[in-house]
């Protein structure tokens, strides 16, 4: 059976404490490397990510079918996924982010869907943590929980099936050539929407649980909460967008901001109980779903017992992100 050229592609700004470890992970694949274009794209760093990049071209531009290092100006990510995509030569091209860890066997298990026809290929994404500490493990924890993060398929799926969107998504040439490129108005939503339009063409989006790759967690709460409102902040943009990409369970954290913006007011005009309330079933729910999280982990440390508190932070995070970004483009539609 022929192999397809495969581009493996990664867009990365100011990332020069991950993307040593991920170009590691390229060389550690156990696809062919002659077979294989490596696709860095810098997005106007100001630290070593681009350096990292270029000493990576240089030390081994001989044993990969060519590597090629581009410069993002627009500083976006869907800007900079169009770059990557514009310069791929391969058959399929293979996203993967700055933050993440694909085993050896990422790309070979890819291609072998694409080889018995899969257009879209994807796996399940496990987040891990860069070091083994109570603070990090408590962040896994949360990042972890279907309570704390979503209940999207890559997260847990264990059979093969259709998705509406996936992460590290392996796709042939074709279909952006039929679907188009990634969407440079909007920013951490650009991957929904083009996976809608990919729908859109007719393509079918295949979640594999034998492919596996590994997103990093942020490893600071300041740097977690950042991620969330940034998250929410283009829920909110895209509701206006492309509301079709998006799933019901992407506002379940705005529906949480609602909720304590009704129980404060009702609170105001009527009686407090309505914030203790709505306060006490939150807290029941996020301290019956800490439980089971806690009691699953081999080790256990006094930190641990503030994981309903993380919860609520992400939420709100996540929540008031999403409340900003509705009326941050209401306004300016004015």
């Amino acid at each position: 059976m022929n192999k397809f050229l495969v581009s493996l592609c990664t867009v990365a700004y100011n990332e020069e404490n991950c993307v040593g470890n991920l170009l590691a992970d390229f060389q550690s694949q156990t696809y062919p490397k002659k077979l294989t274009q490596i696709v860095l794209v810098d997005s106007a760093s100001t630290d070593k990510t681009k350096e990292i990049f270029l000493k990576f071209k240089n030390d081994h531009e001989n044993e990969y079918h060519s590597i090629i290092v581009e410069d993002n100006i627009k500083r976006k990510q869907s800007s900079g996924w169009n770059v990557a995509i514009s310069k791929s030569l391969g058959d399929i091209i293979i996203r993967v982010d700055a933050h993440a860890h694909i085993p050896g066997d990422f790309t070979e298990n890819n291609v072998f869907y694409h080889e018995n026809g899969e257009m879209v290929t994807g796996g399940v994404r496990p987040n891990i943590i860069d070091d083994e500490t109570p603070y990090k493990r408590l962040l896994l924890m949360a990042e972890s929980s279907l309570f704390g993060s979503s209940v999207a398929d890559f997260r847990h799926q264990t059979e093969k099936k259709s998705v509406n969107s996936l992460f590290h998504g392996a796709y042939r040439r074709e279909v952006f050539e039929n679907a188009g490129l990634f969407n440079e108005t909007l920013g951490r939503t650009e991957d929904n929407e083009m996976h809608y339009r990919i729908r859109k063409a007719g393509y079918t989006i295949s979640l594999c649980p034998n492919i596996i790759s590994y997103q990093q967690t942020r490893n600071t709460l300041p740097k977690m909460l950042k991620q969330k409102w940034g998250n929410g902040y283009w829920i909110g943009r895209t509701a206006f967008i492309c509301p079709k990409c998006l799933s019901v369970y992407h506002f379940i954290p705005f529906v949480f901001i609602c909720g304590i913006l009704g129980a404060l007011l009702f609170s105001f005009l009527f009686s407090p109980i309505f914030a203790a309330l709505y306060f006490g079933l939150y807290f029941t729910a996020a301290i019956a779903m800490s439980v089971p999280a806690i009691i699953g982990e081999k080790q256990k440390y006094p930190i641990f017992v503030i994981l309903p508190l993380l919860f609520f932070l992400l939420h709100f995070s996540y929540g008031f992100g999403t409340l900003v970004g509705f009326f941050s483009l209401l306004y300016k539609k004015q």
